[in-house]
């Protein structure tokens, strides 16, 4: 039984199916306009958040794989995130990850499809940057429009299980990208060691490991580091993580093939492609 099939990081793949199918989208991409994203009440720990400017990030660890290779808890990194679900103004359990992409709007995430195209998450759908030990560095970001993939929206393929999100801090023209910094689109699998971040659900701190991503078929890559489960989908694959904020170029997102893995012990991505720059460009052209 597929981990989908568990809260395990993932909508159900028969769930996600049934509800694309309805759409029955045609073109290249699919755009789901995000509407009617209440403001947070005052009470909310998230809305208060002042939002900071960036900040250097210790990297204590250089690009080599980790020992052992299980995913270790941390104090984050400012340009990943968790995705929530508002419900009332106020903020429900976090069910996905998420990361800033460089963009000249400065306002786009990158995550797996599988997270954000059932209609249960995307409405009020928000996204907590740098989210760590319960605490909102950067505040509570608004999304307002997802960008899938037309083969993603009418078969849910998992050769394009990835998801452009454009966001807003509700109530300014802030950009998101100019308070966490992002990582760069890369295409291509990567040659050398990655980073992968994600936020397990019943936790309020995000985890890390790194290892070589290893080849799982023509489209899709793995990667191979013990404990990455419900709430990891959509955590970035990040390469030359060298720089003092802990970015550097996304090449993966947790999703793909069995939206994302059977066991916590092994995660998947598509390997980015013509389609994801193609994607990318559609994100931007409409954010």
């Amino acid at each position: 039984m597929g981990r989908h099939r568990h809260p395990r990081r993932k909508v159900p793949r028969v769930l996600v199916a049934s509800l694309l199918s309805v759409l029955g989208l045609m073109g290249f991409v699919a755009l789901i306009v995000v509407v009617g994203v209440p403001a947070l009440g005052r009470g909310d720990a998230a809305q208060q958040a002042t939002v900071r400017s960036p900040s250097k990030v210790p990297v204590a660890w250089a690009m080599i794989p980790s020992t052992p290779l299980t995913a270790a808890t941390f104090a984050g990194i400012p340009a990943v995130g968790a995705l929530f679900s508002a419900d009332g103004g106020r903020l429900t359990q976090h069910f996905c990850t998420a990361s800033v992409v460089d963009s000249p709007t400065g306002n786009l995430l990158i995550t797996a499809a599988h997270c954000v195209s059932g209609s249960v998450h995307t409405q009020h759908l928000v996204f907590v940057p740098g989210l760590h030990d319960d605490v909102q560095p950067y505040g509570v970001w608004s999304v307002t429009k997802v960008t899938v993939d037309a083969m993603w929206s009418s078969s849910a393929d998992p050769d394009h299980d990835v998801a452009f999100l454009t966001v807003q801090r509700d109530g300014t023209a802030a950009r998101i990208q100019d308070f966490t910094g992002a990582n760069k689109l890369g295409m291509g699998k990567p040659s050398g060691v990655v980073r992968v971040v994600g936020y397990p659900n019943d936790q309020g701190a995000p985890i890390r490991c790194q290892n070589q991503a290893g080849t799982f078929s023509a489209r899709q890559q793995e990667f191979d580091c013990k404990d990455y489960g419900d709430g990891t989908s959509g955590g970035p694959f990040v390469a030359d993580a060298t720089s003092s904020n802990g970015n550097g170029t996304v090449v993966g997102v947790i999703g793909g093939h069995d939206t994302g893995g059977l066991t916590p012990d092994v995660s998947y991505s598509i390997i980015f492609g013509k389609e994801t720059k193609a994607l990318y460009n559609t994100a931007v052209s409409q954010s």
